[in-house]
Parts: C-alpha cells; sequence; structure tokens
C-alpha cells in the first residue's frame, strides 16, 4: 500500500465527513428533520446518495470517483467490527448508584428482557413470514432467500445493525449481501422515522387517558434535543473522564487501543476458525465481542476498572458510528432495492402493527400501575429505531428520567446479550445455509424461548406481588 492510496482514503473519509456536516446543519434547519429527529448521518448520508452515481450513474450533479464509491461500500464493513467490540468493555466497572437484591431485581429484569425480545423476534418472524407468503403467490418477484431478516434488522436494530449486515453476508459469501444492506437501512429509516411519528401519538394518547406517571402536559421534545447541539455552555456535557495523563497517552488513545486490538484479534481469529472449522459461520464482530468479553474479565480481575469511562467509549463508537451509517447511505445500491419496493412496504406496515401488539398490552398486562407505559414506549422506540429513539420518547413521558426504566432496561438488555451468545451462532448458521422456511421456524424457536422468559419473569412478579414485594 502506497502513500497515495492512503492519501486517496483519506480525501474519501473527508468527503463522508462534509456529508455528515451537512446533514447536521439540515437537521438543525428543517423542522420536518427536527420533528423525526433523524441523525446527521441518516440526512447527510441519503443527500449524497441522492446526488451521487448511485442514481445518476454518469450523469449525476456529484460524480464520485468510483474508487471513492469501492472505498465508501467497505468502510461500514471494517467499522462496525470495533462499534460491536465495544459493547462488553466497561461491563460492570461503573462505580456508584443503588443496589437492589438479586430476588427483587430478578423477576423485572427477566419479564423486560422477554417482552422486549418478543417485539424484535417477532419482527424477524414477519420478515421470513413475508418471505414466504411473496414467494408462494408471485414467485416471479425473485425474493433471495434471506429476504426478511432486513426487517429486525433494520427496526430492532437500527442503522449500525443493518450496516453490519452487509458485512456478515458478505462473510458468508452470499452474493445479495450489498443489496441486503441496502434493503435493511432502507427498514431502519423507515423505523426510526415512523417509530418516532407513533411514539409522539401514542404518548400523546396516553396523556390523555391518564397512563403516563410524569406528564401533566403536551408531549413535547426540548427545542436543544431537537436542534441537535445547545449553544448554553452550561448545558454542554462532558464527554466523560480523563482516565490518563496526556503527557503519558490520551484517554482516547487507550480507549481506541483497545476497541482496535480487539477488532484485530477478531480478524486473526476469524481466519483460523475458517481453517480449522470450515462449517462454522460466525461474523468478524461476533469474535470481536467474544474477545472484548475475555479483555474486560481480564481488566477486572487486574483491578483495572479506572481505566475504563463507559461515556468515553460511547463517544468513539459513536463517531465511528456516525462515517459508517453515512458512507452505507451513500452507497445503498437504489436500482437492486428498488425491485422490492412492495416487499418492503408490505414488511414494514406489518412490522410496526406487531410490534405494537408485542409491546403495549404485554407491559400494560405485566406491570400495571408500574411505569407500564413508560416501560412499553421505550421498548417501543429501541425496537423500531435505536436505543436513543427509545430514551428520546421515555424523555417526553418523563422529562427527569425519574421513573426506574432506563435502569430496569439496561440490565434485562445485558441478559439479552448473554442470551445472543448462544443464540447467535446457530442463528447464523441457519442464515448462511438455511432456506428461508429454515429460518422462519428457527425464529419462532426463538420467539417462544424469550415467550418462555418473559413466562418466568411474570410468574415471580406475580409472587412478589402477593409477598408485598413488587419492584417499584
Amino acid at each position: 500500500m502506497t502513500s497515495t492510496v492512503l492519501q486517496e482514503m483519506l480525501i474519501a473519509t473527508a468527503v463522508v465527513g462534509v456529508f455528515l456536516f451537512i446533514g447536521a446543519f439540515l437537521r438543525a434547519k428543517v423542522p420536518l428533520f427536527r420533528r423525526w429527529m433523524l441523525p446527521a448521518s441518516v440526512i447527510g448520508g441519503t443527500i449524497g446518495l441522492l446526488l451521487g452515481p448511485g442514481i445518476w450513474g454518469l450523469g449525476a450533479p456529484l460524480p464520485f470517483p468510483d474508487d471513492w464509491m469501492t472505498f465508501w461500500a467497505a468502510l461500514p464493513v471494517v467499522l462496525i467490527v470495533p462499534v460491536f467490540a465495544a459493547a462488553p468493555l466497561g461491563m460492570f466497572m461503573e462505580p456508584g448508584g443503588k443496589k437492589r437484591g438479586f430476588g427483587e431485581m430478578l423477576p423485572t429484569v427477566l419479564l423486560m428482557t422477554g417482552i422486549f425480545s418478543l417485539g424484535g423476534s417477532m419482527q424477524y418472524v414477519t420478515g421470513f413470514g413475508v418471505n414466504l407468503a411473496i414467494t408462494a403467490i408471485r414467485p416471479e418477484t425473485g425474493l433471495y432467500r434471506t429476504f426478511g431478516r432486513e426487517l429486525g434488522v433494520g427496526f430492532a436494530g437500527g442503522h449500525g445493525t443493518a450496516t453490519a449486515l452487509g458485512s456478515i453476508l458478505q462473510d458468508f459469501g452470499l452474493p445479495w449481501w450489498q443489496t441486503s444492506q441496502g434493503v435493511a437501512l432502507t427498514t431502519a429509516t423507515v423505523g426510526l422515522v415512523g417509530g418516532m411519528f407513533f411514539g409522539i401519538l401514542l404518548i400523546n394518547r396516553a396523556m390523555k387517558r391518564g397512563e403516563t406517571h410524569y406528564l401533566g402536559g403536551k408531549g413535547e421534545l426540548p427545542r436543544d434535543m431537537q436542534l441537535g447541539y445547545t449553544k448554553d455552555i452550561a448545558k454542554q456535557k462532558s464527554l466523560g473522564r480523563e482516565t490518563m495523563y496526556s503527557s503519558s497517552i490520551e484517554t482516547f488513545t487507550v480507549h481506541i487501543g483497545i476497541l482496535f486490538l480487539a477488532s484485530g484479534l477478531a480478524y486473526l481469529l476469524s481466519r483460523q476458525m475458517r481453517v480449522w472449522i470450515p462449517d462454522l459461520f460466525l461474523p468478524v464482530w461476533f469474535y470481536a465481542l467474544l474477545i472484548m468479553y475475555v479483555l474486560n474479565f481480564f481488566m477486572l480481575k487486574l483491578k483495572l476498572n479506572w481505566v475504563i469511562d463507559t461515556k468515553v467509549k460511547s463517544r468513539i463508537t459513536g463517531a465511528l458510528s456516525d462515517f459508517a451509517i453515512t458512507a452505507a447511505m451513500m452507497t445503498m445500491p437504489i436500482k437492486a432495492i428498488s425491485q422490492f419496493v412492495v416487499p418492503i412496504i408490505i414488511m414494514c406496515v406489518i412490522g410496526f402493527i406487531v410490534t405494537y401488539f408485542f409491546t403495549f398490552p404485554l407491559f400494560k398486562k405485566a406491570f400495571k400501575d408500574s411505569f407500564a407505559f413508560e416501560r412499553a414506549i421505550m421498548s417501543w422506540g429501541v425496537n423500531t429505531g435505536v436505543m436513543m429513539t427509545g430514551m428520546t420518547l421515555l424523555r417526553v413521558c418523563d422529562p427527569e428520567y425519574e421513573s426506574p426504566v432506563i435502569s430496569d432496561f439496561s440490565m434485562g438488555f445485558a441478559l439479552m446479550s448473554i442470551f445472543s451468545l448462544v443464540i447467535s451462532p446457530i442463528d447464523y448458521s441457519f442464515l448462511a445455509k438455511g432456506s428461508t422456511a429454515a429460518n422462519f421456524f428457527w425464529n419462532i424457536g426463538v420467539l417462544v424461548f424469550y415467550a418462555a422468559v418473559a413466562a418466568i419473569g411474570y410468574a415471580l412478579l406475580v409472587r412478589n406481588r402477593k409477598k408485598g414485594g413488587e419492584p417499584k
């Protein structure tokens, strides 16, 4: 690799940055974008797509060089590895906070995990079900066998996970990986916009019915949050703790170094595993996740928890995600996606419906007067957009985050991640080689598993209620 190649990569990355700035500017200036809380990466990436050769070909207003387009298409595949690897880093390291007993916490965590995961699992079942139905009725549609996974990946996963899908399918040698990534980014955008739009409607309806605990007036987002910035220095939050002295090494360098270490080892392990076990199909980021669990464990044992600050980690992964999502949006294969417009619309409409019915009625039944709506709206936001969507909707009806929803949800999300360590390898085996029907029935099995988790949590919660120990 020559310096000229590196220079071109730097220039191409700088162009992605320009579109990120354009996205941030438009987010602040266009009321529609503010209401929908569209991130700058989605706005900027879409602008780049609309002006680039992906739609117009050689006559594009911005005729980006082929080398740039190739680099941008590959950028998300690589950047998404450290983003996913970061998840375990810093777990159980944060000091302070009120702790509850295991017996008090377990029912709520199991129930939150089960109901939240039911919504996401039903999206995968719906997606593959739509594939089977359309293929049976109109086989000439030509849906590829993994079509349908994009609903859950885009809705419950968001743009970051949608970007990762391309990397996963490419690792498996599936030729439609870029089309699938484009479909997933489409469902992620539909989910993000629809999740916010319907979420606000649901909050206003709940407020009128008296179902919210803290909301007294019309649900509105803070102005600064809509704009995406605040000019008031007093309101600007800190990036995190400086755990190291810069005279030795920067705090950011330590965090980035650990993320890159796990990612680099993951690529090496992935290559070796393909030699040792050729029939094992796991994406690179999954190996990175496992390696980071090991690194995090040893850091805890060596009492190095003071080195890691999760806020610093989140800012780094957020920056990587911004560039990955923008590049992925700019290189979406529109022509390939356009032939699946009708199946995508059908899939998304049904997706919203099943997510609603597997979220709000279940939380209302399970938690009754224990912040049922707040738990449901958080789950709805995350299962249609991203974590920030859920937190944003929760903030509308719980402005000061006074409810225990975030802490309970965080524990539930951590438990779901542990379950995923067992479920994911099987899941990827079906994705790599299984038929559409096989993937459909496998996801029904996952759905049943999480239903059992929710049932166990509910049974324990009912027992606690009878004893007068319901967690609040």
